[in-house]
C-alpha cells in the first residue's frame, strides 16, 4: 500500500478504466457506506457495486495498483465493524444477488454473496427445505455477509452454523487469483500452492490449534483454525467461514439445505431474572431445541410504548424469558414435548404458544432485540461493542451475574438478550461516547469484559466477528502463539495487506475512528423539540444504529417503500440517516443545503413508516421536514412549496367557484400548462373539487332542536380534505356518531393541521396555523370532549406533530383527547353492524399505522363480522409526494409492492382507505372507488335500521357498500 492514498476521484476513474461500471465517489455515497451496523466510520474512497466476478477481479486489480484497500460488504448489517473501510467498498447486494441453482436430491443450492438470506429460503421452501442459520436480520442480510461473519441465528442449536452448512467457495484472492474449495474446488495442495503452505503451517501448530480452538461451538473469535485439522480433513471452505474478509472475497458459494421440520411450538418460560434464564439452559438443552432465547422485560417494555401493549402477547410472570422452539414430525408429538419441558424445567410461569401470529410477534421482538436495546433505561444512546460474547451455556446464568456487577462497576446499563441455549449475549451499552473521556471509559469497560470472558472459557465474539469492535482484545483471549499463527495465516493469503487492513491482524486500535464522538452538536435553532433525544438533533440521527431493516421486504408495515422501490441504499432510513450524520459531523458534508442531503432525502415519502418500523425510532419524515425548513426559512423555496404546500388555502379560494376551477383542471388545453407550472407531475389526474364544502352543506342540512344537555358532546374535527375533496366522509361520520347517541359539534372557525406546511418544511407557518387550531379544540379537550379525527394524517399531526412543534402544555392536552373515529367507537357503547358475507381489503393509511396505530381498527372490522384483507405497505402517493414531478415512476414502483397487485387479486372487494392520498392513488392508478370507514359504517347502519339484509346467495355486495 502507497503512503499517500490517493483521491476518490482517481480511484473512480482508475475503475472505470479497468471495466467497473457501477462506481460512486460522490460525498453522498461514501457518506451512505462510512459505516456499517457498528461504532466505526471509515470514509471510503470509492462505493463498487460490482456485475459479475469479472468486475471483482478488476476492482482488486485496480486497488492493487493504486494501494488502496478493500473491503466486502453484504446488507452492512456486521455490527463490529466488519464491512467499513477508507478504500474500495464493495456492495455484492445491488447486482451479484442470483440463485444459481437449488438441488433437491442433494440438498443444496448455489449462491452469489448478495442473496438474501430470506430469499434463498423462500426458494428452497417449495422443496420442503431451508437454509439453517437464520440472523435476526435474515430479511436483509446476505448470505456473502453471513460467510463473512459466520453467522449463527436463533436456530442454530438445530442446523448449526453458517459454517457448518457451506459445502464449498468460490474465492478471489488480493491478487485477483481465483481459489475454488470444497465442493466447487479440487484437492487442496494442487489447487493453489499457497493452500500447500497453509497446510505446512497447521501441521506445524497443531497443539495449538487443538487446545486453544474450537473449544465449543461459539467460538468465533479468531481463525477457525480448527477445520484444518488432518483429523477434520482440511476443510479450507468452512475455514475460510469467518475471516471478515481479510483473506479473501467470495464470489459463489455452494450451501448445505435441511429438511424444514413438520411441526414447531414455542414454549416461554418466565423467570425472576435473566441470570435466572441462564442457569436453567442447560436443563433446557436436555429437551433438544432448535432454539433456547433469552430476552429480558426491559426489551418488551420497549415495544409496548413504541407500538402499543397491542404488539406484545400474553407473555409468563417473570421478569425474564426463554423462547424455547420444539420440532417433531406431529404436533401430539411436538406439545408432548412441549408439557415435558415445562414440568421439568424450574420456571416462575410458563406458556406453550399454538397460534402461528402469536409465535411470529414474539419471534419478532426477539429479531429486532438490538434496535429496540438502541435506549438505556435512562433514556441514553446505547451502543453495539460488546454486544457478542459467549460462554460455554452450562456457565451461563453464573457469567451473567458477574457481568452485570461489572456493569455496575463501570456505571452502564443495558438490556441483555441472546442465543441462551449457545451462550451467546447480545446486549448494547450506553457508552458515554457523546462525552468527554467517553471512548476511554469505553476502552477500560471492553477490557475488563474481556477478562471476565477468558475466566469462563469464553470467546470475545459468538457469532458477528472481532471486526475493529474486538480485534485488539483478542491478546487476552489467546496465546502469542496462536496470534502468531493468525498472523502467518494472513501473509500467505493477503502478504500486503489489501484487504480489510486493521480487522483481526495488526488491528487498529478499537476506540479509533468511532462515529459517534465524530458528531457536533447542531447550532442552528431547531423547529422540533426531539424531547426522546435531549432536543439534540445529533443525537436523534445517531438514534440509526445500521442494522438495516429498512432494507428488509416488510410484510408486516411500512418502512421503507422508496427502497423497495429502488433497491438503492441511498433510498433506505438507513442511507438517509448516514448522510444526515455526516452533517452533524460537518467535515464531508458542511451545509443543510448540501445537494448531498436534499439528493438523499428527495425520494422520503415522508410516510414516517420508520418511526413504528424501525426498531430504534429513527423518524426520517421528520428529520427531512426540519431539513427543508433549514434550508429555505425566509429564502426563495422550490414552486411545489406554494402550490401543494399552501394546498389549504388554495382550496378554501377554491371552493368559492369549484365548478369553473374543476373544469380548468379537467381542461386538455389548459390542466397540463397549469400542472407544469405548478411543479406537478402530468400523468396526474387533479383530484375533483366538491361542489360545496362541508360546513356550507351542513348550514343547510343542521338537525332542528338541541339535545346537548341530553346527548354526550363529541367534536368532529373535520380536515381540509373532507371539507373541499370528500365532504361526503364527513357527513357520514355525523351520521354514525349521531346514531350512536352523541351530539356533534365543530370548532366555531374552519381549521387546519397545517399537515402540507410541515411536509414542505414551512415549520413557522405550521406552527402558527396549529396554535389557532390548537386555542380552538382546547377548550373542548379542557371539558374533557373527546374529538374525532377523519383524516389520519391530520389526526395523527394532532396527535404528535403539534406538540413536538409547538412545545405547549395545550397541545399536549388536544393531543391527549384526540381519536380516530374506531378509538373513539371503541371507548363507547354501540352496537356493531353484521356485515359477514362481505370481503373487505384494506390499505392502511401509513401515518395511522405508524402515529395512531392501526389494531383498533383492525378490532373494530373484525366485529363486524367482515372477511378482512389488509395490505403492508404505503400506498405510494404519500401527500404531494407522488405528485410531484419527478416523483411519479417511484410513486407507481411503490403502489406496485401491494396496492396494485391486491386491487388485481381482489376485483370485487370493498376497499377501505381512509386516507384521502390513499383514495386518490387507488383511483388514479387502478380506478378504484374506495370508502372511508365511516362512509362504510354510515351505509351499515342505515341498512340496519331501515332495510331487511339481503343473503349472500341473493348478492354478492349484501350491504350495498361497493357503489359506484
Amino acid at each position: 500500500m502507497t503512503d499517500s492514498a490517493p483521491s476518490p476521484r482517481i480511484v473512480g476513474n482508475e475503475l472505470a478504466r479497468a471495466g467497473v461500471t457501477d462506481v460512486f465517489t460522490d460525498d453522498g455515497s461514501r457518506a451512505r457506506y462510512s459505516s456499517d451496523a457498528s461504532l466505526y466510520r471509515l470514509l471510503p474512497a470509492a462505493v463498487v457495486r460490482p456485475h459479475d466476478e469479472g468486475e471483482v477481479q478488476a476492482t482488486l486489480e485496480t486497488a492493487r495498483r493504486l494501494g488502496v484497500p478493500v473491503v466486502a460488504r453484504g446488507a452492512g448489517t456486521s455490527v463490529a465493524g466488519n464491512a467499513v473501510g477508507t478504500g474500495i467498498v464493495l456492495d455484492f447486494s445491488r447486482h451479484m444477488d442470483a440463485i444459481l441453482e437449488i438441488n433437491p436430491e442433494t440438498r443444496t443450492a448455489r449462491v452469489q454473496p448478495g442473496v438474501i438470506q430470506a430469499r434463498l429460503q423462500d426458494a428452497a421452501r417449495p422443496h420442503g427445505l431451508l437454509f439453517g442459520p437464520d440472523p435476526s436480520t435474515m430479511s436483509r442480510c446476505t448470505i456473502g455477509g453471513m460467510i463473512g461473519n459466520n453467522a449463527c441465528g436463533s436456530r442454530s442449536l438445530g442446523y448449526g452454523r453458517t459454517s457448518d452448512n457451506v459445502l464449498g467457495l468460490g474465492f478471489l484472492l488480493a491478487d485477483g487469483t481465483g481459489l475454488a474449495v470444497g465442493s466447487v474446488g479440487c484437492e487442496p495442495t494442487a489447487a493453489d500452492p499457497r493452500l500447500g503452505r497453509l497446510q505446512s503451517l497447521i501441521n506445524s501448530n497443531l497443539a495449538t490449534v487443538r487446545t486453544e480452538l474450537g473449544r465449543f461451538d461459539r467460538q468465533v473469535s479468531g481463525y477457525a483454525l480448527e477445520h484444518l485439522l488432518p483429523e477434520r480433513g482440511f476443510d479450507v471452505a468452512r475455514f475460510l467461514v469467518g475471516t471478515e474478509g481479510t483473506l479473501g472475497v467470495t464470489t459463489e458459494a455452494e450451501v448445505r439445505l435441511v429438511e424444514a421440520p413438520r411441526c414447531t411450538r414455542l414454549v416461554v418460560l418466565g423467570f425472576a431474572t435473566i441470570a435466572h434464564a441462564g442457569d436453567a439452559t442447560p436443563s433446557i438443552l436436555d429437551h433438544a431445541p432448535t432454539a433456547c432465547e433469552g430476552l429480558d422485560a426491559r426489551i418488551v417494555d420497549v415495544v409496548r410504548q413504541r407500538r402499543g401493549p397491542a404488539a406484545v402477547p400474553e407473555l409468563p410472570s417473570g421478569a425474564a424469558w426463554a423462547l424455547v422452539e420444539l420440532a417433531g414430525d406431529t404436533a401430539a408429538e411436538v406439545e408432548t414435548a412441549a408439557a415435558q419441558l415445562i414440568k421439568s424445567v424450574d420456571a416462575v410461569d410458563a406458556r406453550m404458544i399454538t397460534d402461528t401470529t402469536e409465535a411470529a410477534a414474539l419471534w419478532r421482538i426477539r429479531a429486532d432485540g438490538a434496535g429496540l436495546s438502541g435506549r438505556s433505561t435512562n433514556n441514553r444512546p446505547a451502543h453495539a461493542g460488546w454486544e457478542d460474547a459467549a460462554v460455554p451455556p452450562q456457565a451461563l446464568g453464573r457469567y451473567l451475574r458477574r457481568f452485570d456487577d461489572l456493569l455496575t462497576e463501570h456505571g452502564l446499563s443495558g438490556f441483555p438478550f441472546g442465543h441462551f441455549g449457545e451462550g451467546c449475549l447480545h446486549v448494547r451499552l450506553d457508552f458515554p461516547l457523546d462525552r468527554p473521556g467517553g471512548p476511554g471509559r469505553m476502552r477500560a469497560f471492553l477490557e475488563d469484559a474481556a477478562r471476565l470472558v477468558g475466566e469462563f472459557g469464553g470467546s470475545l465474539s459468538g457469532e458477528h466477528g472481532d471486526g475493529r469492535a474486538r480485534s485488539e482484545l483478542l491478546p487476552l483471549m489467546y496465546s502469542t502463539r496462536a496470534l502468531q499463527l493468525f498472523a502467518g495465516v494472513k501473509e500467505i493469503f493477503d502478504p500486503d495487506t489489501l484487504l480489510n487492513p486493521g480487522v483481526l491482524i495488526d488491528p487498529e486500535p478499537l476506540d479509533r475512528n468511532l462515529r459517534v464522538p465524530a458528531a457536533s452538536s447542531v447550532r442552528a435553532q431547531l423547529a422540533f423539540a426531539y424531547e426522546e433525544d435531549g432536543g439534540s438533533f445529533t443525537q436523534a440521527v445517531h438514534r440509526c444504529t445500521g442494522v438495516g431493516k429498512c432494507r428488509a421486504d416488510n410484510d408486516h408495515g411500512v418502512m421503507c417503500p422508496s427502497y423497495l422501490a429502488s433497491r438503492d441504499e441511498k433510498d433506505s432510513t438507513r442511507g438517509r440517516a448516514r448522510v444526515l450524520q455526516e452533517l452533524v459531523n460537518g467535515s464531508l458534508i458542511t451545509d443543510w443545503s448540501s445537494p448531498a442531503v436534499h439528493d438523499s432525502l428527495d425520494l422520503c415519502l415522508s410516510c414516517k413508516g420508520c418511526a413504528s418500523d424501525c426498531p430504534t425510532g429513527i423518524d426520517m419524515a421528520t428529520f427531512k421536514s426540519e431539513v427543508l425548513h433549514q434550508t429555505y426559512r425566509r429564502r426563495l423555496r422550490p414552486i411545489t412549496h406554494y402550490t401543494l404546500g399552501w394546498l389549504p388555502r388554495w382550496s378554501a379560494l377554491a371552493s368559492l367557484i369549484p365548478g369553473l376551477v374543476n373544469g380548468i383542471m379537467q381542461s386538455k388545453m389548459i390542466a397540463p400548462i397549469a400542472l407544469q407550472l405548478g411543479g406537478i407531475d402530468a400523468r396526474r389526474r387533479v383530484p375533483v373539487f366538491a361542489r360545496q364544502p362541508f360546513r356550507r352543506q351542513r348550514r343547510k342540512l343542521a338537525r332542528a332542536g338541541d339535545d346537548v344537555l341530553v346527548r354526550p358532546r363529541v367534536v368532529l374535527f373535520v380536515d381540509t380534505f373532507s371539507e373541499y375533496f370528500s365532504p361526503q366522509v364527513a357527513h357520514a361520520a355525523v351520521r354514525v356518531l349521531d346514531a350512536c347517541g352523541y351530539h356533534v359539534e365543530f370548532v366555531p372557525k374552519r381549521r387546519c393541521c397545517g399537515l402540507t406546511w410541515i411536509t414542505t418544511g414551512q415549520l413557522d407557518a405550521a406552527k402558527r396555523i396549529l396554535r389557532e387550531t390548537v386555542a380552538d379544540l382546547l377548550p373542548y379537550a379542557e371539558a374533557g370532549i373527546p374529538i374525532v379525527g377523519l383524516e389520519p394524517s391530520c389526526t395523527a399531526v394532532l396527535r404528535k406533530d403539534s406538540v413536538e412543534l409547538l412545545q405547549q402544555p395545550e397541545a399536549q392536552m388536544v393531543a391527549e383527547h384526540t381519536f380516530t373515529l374506531a378509538e373513539f367507537l371503541e371507548r363507547s357503547e354501540w352496537t356493531a353492524p353484521d356485515l359477514g358475507g362481505l370481503h373487505v381489503v384494506v390499505q392502511p393509511h401509513c401515518h395511522h399505522h405508524a402515529v395512531l396505530g392501526w389494531d383498533t381498527d383492525r378490532r373494530l372490522l373484525q366485529r363486524l363480522n367482515v372477511d378482512l384483507t389488509v395490505l403492508s405497505g404505503c400506498c405510494g402517493l404519500a401527500g404531494n409526494f407522488g405528485v410531484e414531478r419527478g416523483h411519479y415512476e417511484t410513486s407507481v414502483a411503490v403502489a406496485d409492492q401491494h396496492l396494485l397487485p391486491a386491487m388485481q387479486a381482489h376485483p370485487d372487494a370493498v376497499v377501505l382507505a381512509d386516507g384521502f392520498s390513499c383514495r386518490t392513488q387507488l383511483a388514479d392508478l387502478a380506478n378504484r372507488e374506495s370508502r372511508h370507514l365511516a362512509e362504510i359504517l354510515s351505509d351499515a347502519l342505515t341498512h340496519a335500521a331501515d332495510t331487511p339484509m339481503p343473503s349472500t346467495a341473493e348478492s354478492g355486495d349484501p350491504r350495498g357498500l361497493n357503489r359506484d
